[in-house]
């Protein structure tokens, strides 16, 4: 079970959840904890149980087992007060097309219990942070698809909830909407809301998330920064060499290099695979600094999280 005081700096704290259907073991004794202006990123390929798992956290699915507790609060179906901290932006749209966005978000503010000036106030500062203001008077039928999504989340933060667990929020739309909408969850989680993400865009990730848990069959199998989850699977970072001349003879004397795994010719020079190449960077100009070779540009690129991923699942991502 969760401890009743939890760390001060862990908001939500997830022990052991498990979730069957039927035969299907859909989530199997996941756990992880969210600070106060932490975002936290979900990641797994499809079926993983990332939907099932945020569901159970949220409260609107009933866990088989395991335990969440959001500021020392239990979290269940059945606990209102600690579920009313809880903004869910799902992955469907949960919007009235017939109705404006000040019209959405009223009739969402008074099923949290808001109502009055303090209902027009943070509907106005909730189309402010989403940068829809200037249209709350038009019907959601005729906004795009980012505008949509941003009213979404406009309505998960009426109530001003500690935690803000979204869903694939990008979705379908547009790169300048999916900018603005990342923009605005930046701007949240400095403001110290804690975000539970998920997402199948490698890229958002690696902007947005302090940390991540990679899901996969329904188990939470790594989790760490980046840069932590690329040391746990030793990843070797590509070096790329724009060089001219006897690349051939470069190439092996490179591989003489302590920690290069590989050198090649490629196109208007080599490319190199190394651990920590960073470091060796010095070992390496001396093995390129040669006659017959003019060296003019050394690149490193560390392991991305797709390698990652793609090492600890064996799926991209989108799978």
């Amino acid at each position: 079970m969760i401890p009743a005081n939890p760390t001060p700096e862990a908001l939500l704290e997830v022990r052991d959840l498990r979730r069957s259907f039927g035969a299907l073991q859909a989530v199997r004794g996941v756990s992880f904890t969210v600070a106060r202006g932490e975002t936290y990123g979900l990641l797994g390929p499809n079926g993983a149980g990332k939907t099932t798992t945020i569901s159970m956290v949220a409260g609107i699915l009933r866990r088989d087992g395991g335990a969440v507790a959001l500021d020392g609060e239990p979290v269940a179906a059945t606990s209102v007060a600690a579920r009313r901290s809880i903004g869910l932006v799902p992955q469907d749209l949960a919007i009235y097309p017939d109705l404006n966005a000040r019209e959405n978000l009223a009739f969402f503010g008074r099923l949290y219990g808001l109502g009055g000036k303090e209902l027009a106030r943070r509907c106005d500062a909730v189309l402010d942070t989403v940068g829809l203001r200037d249209r709350a008077g038009q019907l959601v039928r005729e906004y795009s698809g980012g505008m949509k999504r941003r009213l979404n989340i406009a309505a998960g933060l009426l109530h001003e909830p500690k935690l803000l667990i979204l869903d694939e929020p990008t979705v379908g739309v547009d790169p300048q909407s999916r900018n603005a909408i990342l923009e605005t969850i930046e701007l949240l989680a400095d403001g110290g809301l804690a975000v539970l993400y998920t997402t199948h865009y490698m890229e958002e990730a690696e902007r947005l998330c302090d940390r991540i848990g990679i899901v996969d069959d329904g188990r939470l199998v790594a989790e760490g920064t980046r840069a932590e989850l690329v040391r746990l699977v030793g990843g070797e970072d590509d070096v790329r060499v724009s060089a001219t001349g006897n690349l051939a003879a470069a190439a092996e004397r490179v591989r003489g290099v302590e920690g290069v795994s590989r050198a090649d010719v490629a196109d208007e020079g080599l490319r190199l695979a190394a651990k920590g190449a960073s470091g060796l960077l010095t070992r390496l100009v001396h093995a390129l600094d040669a006659p017959g070779v003019n060296v003019t540009g050394i690149e490193v690129r560390e392991p991305d999280l797709e390698a990652v991923f793609l090492s600890l699942t064996g799926k991209a991502l989108r799978d």
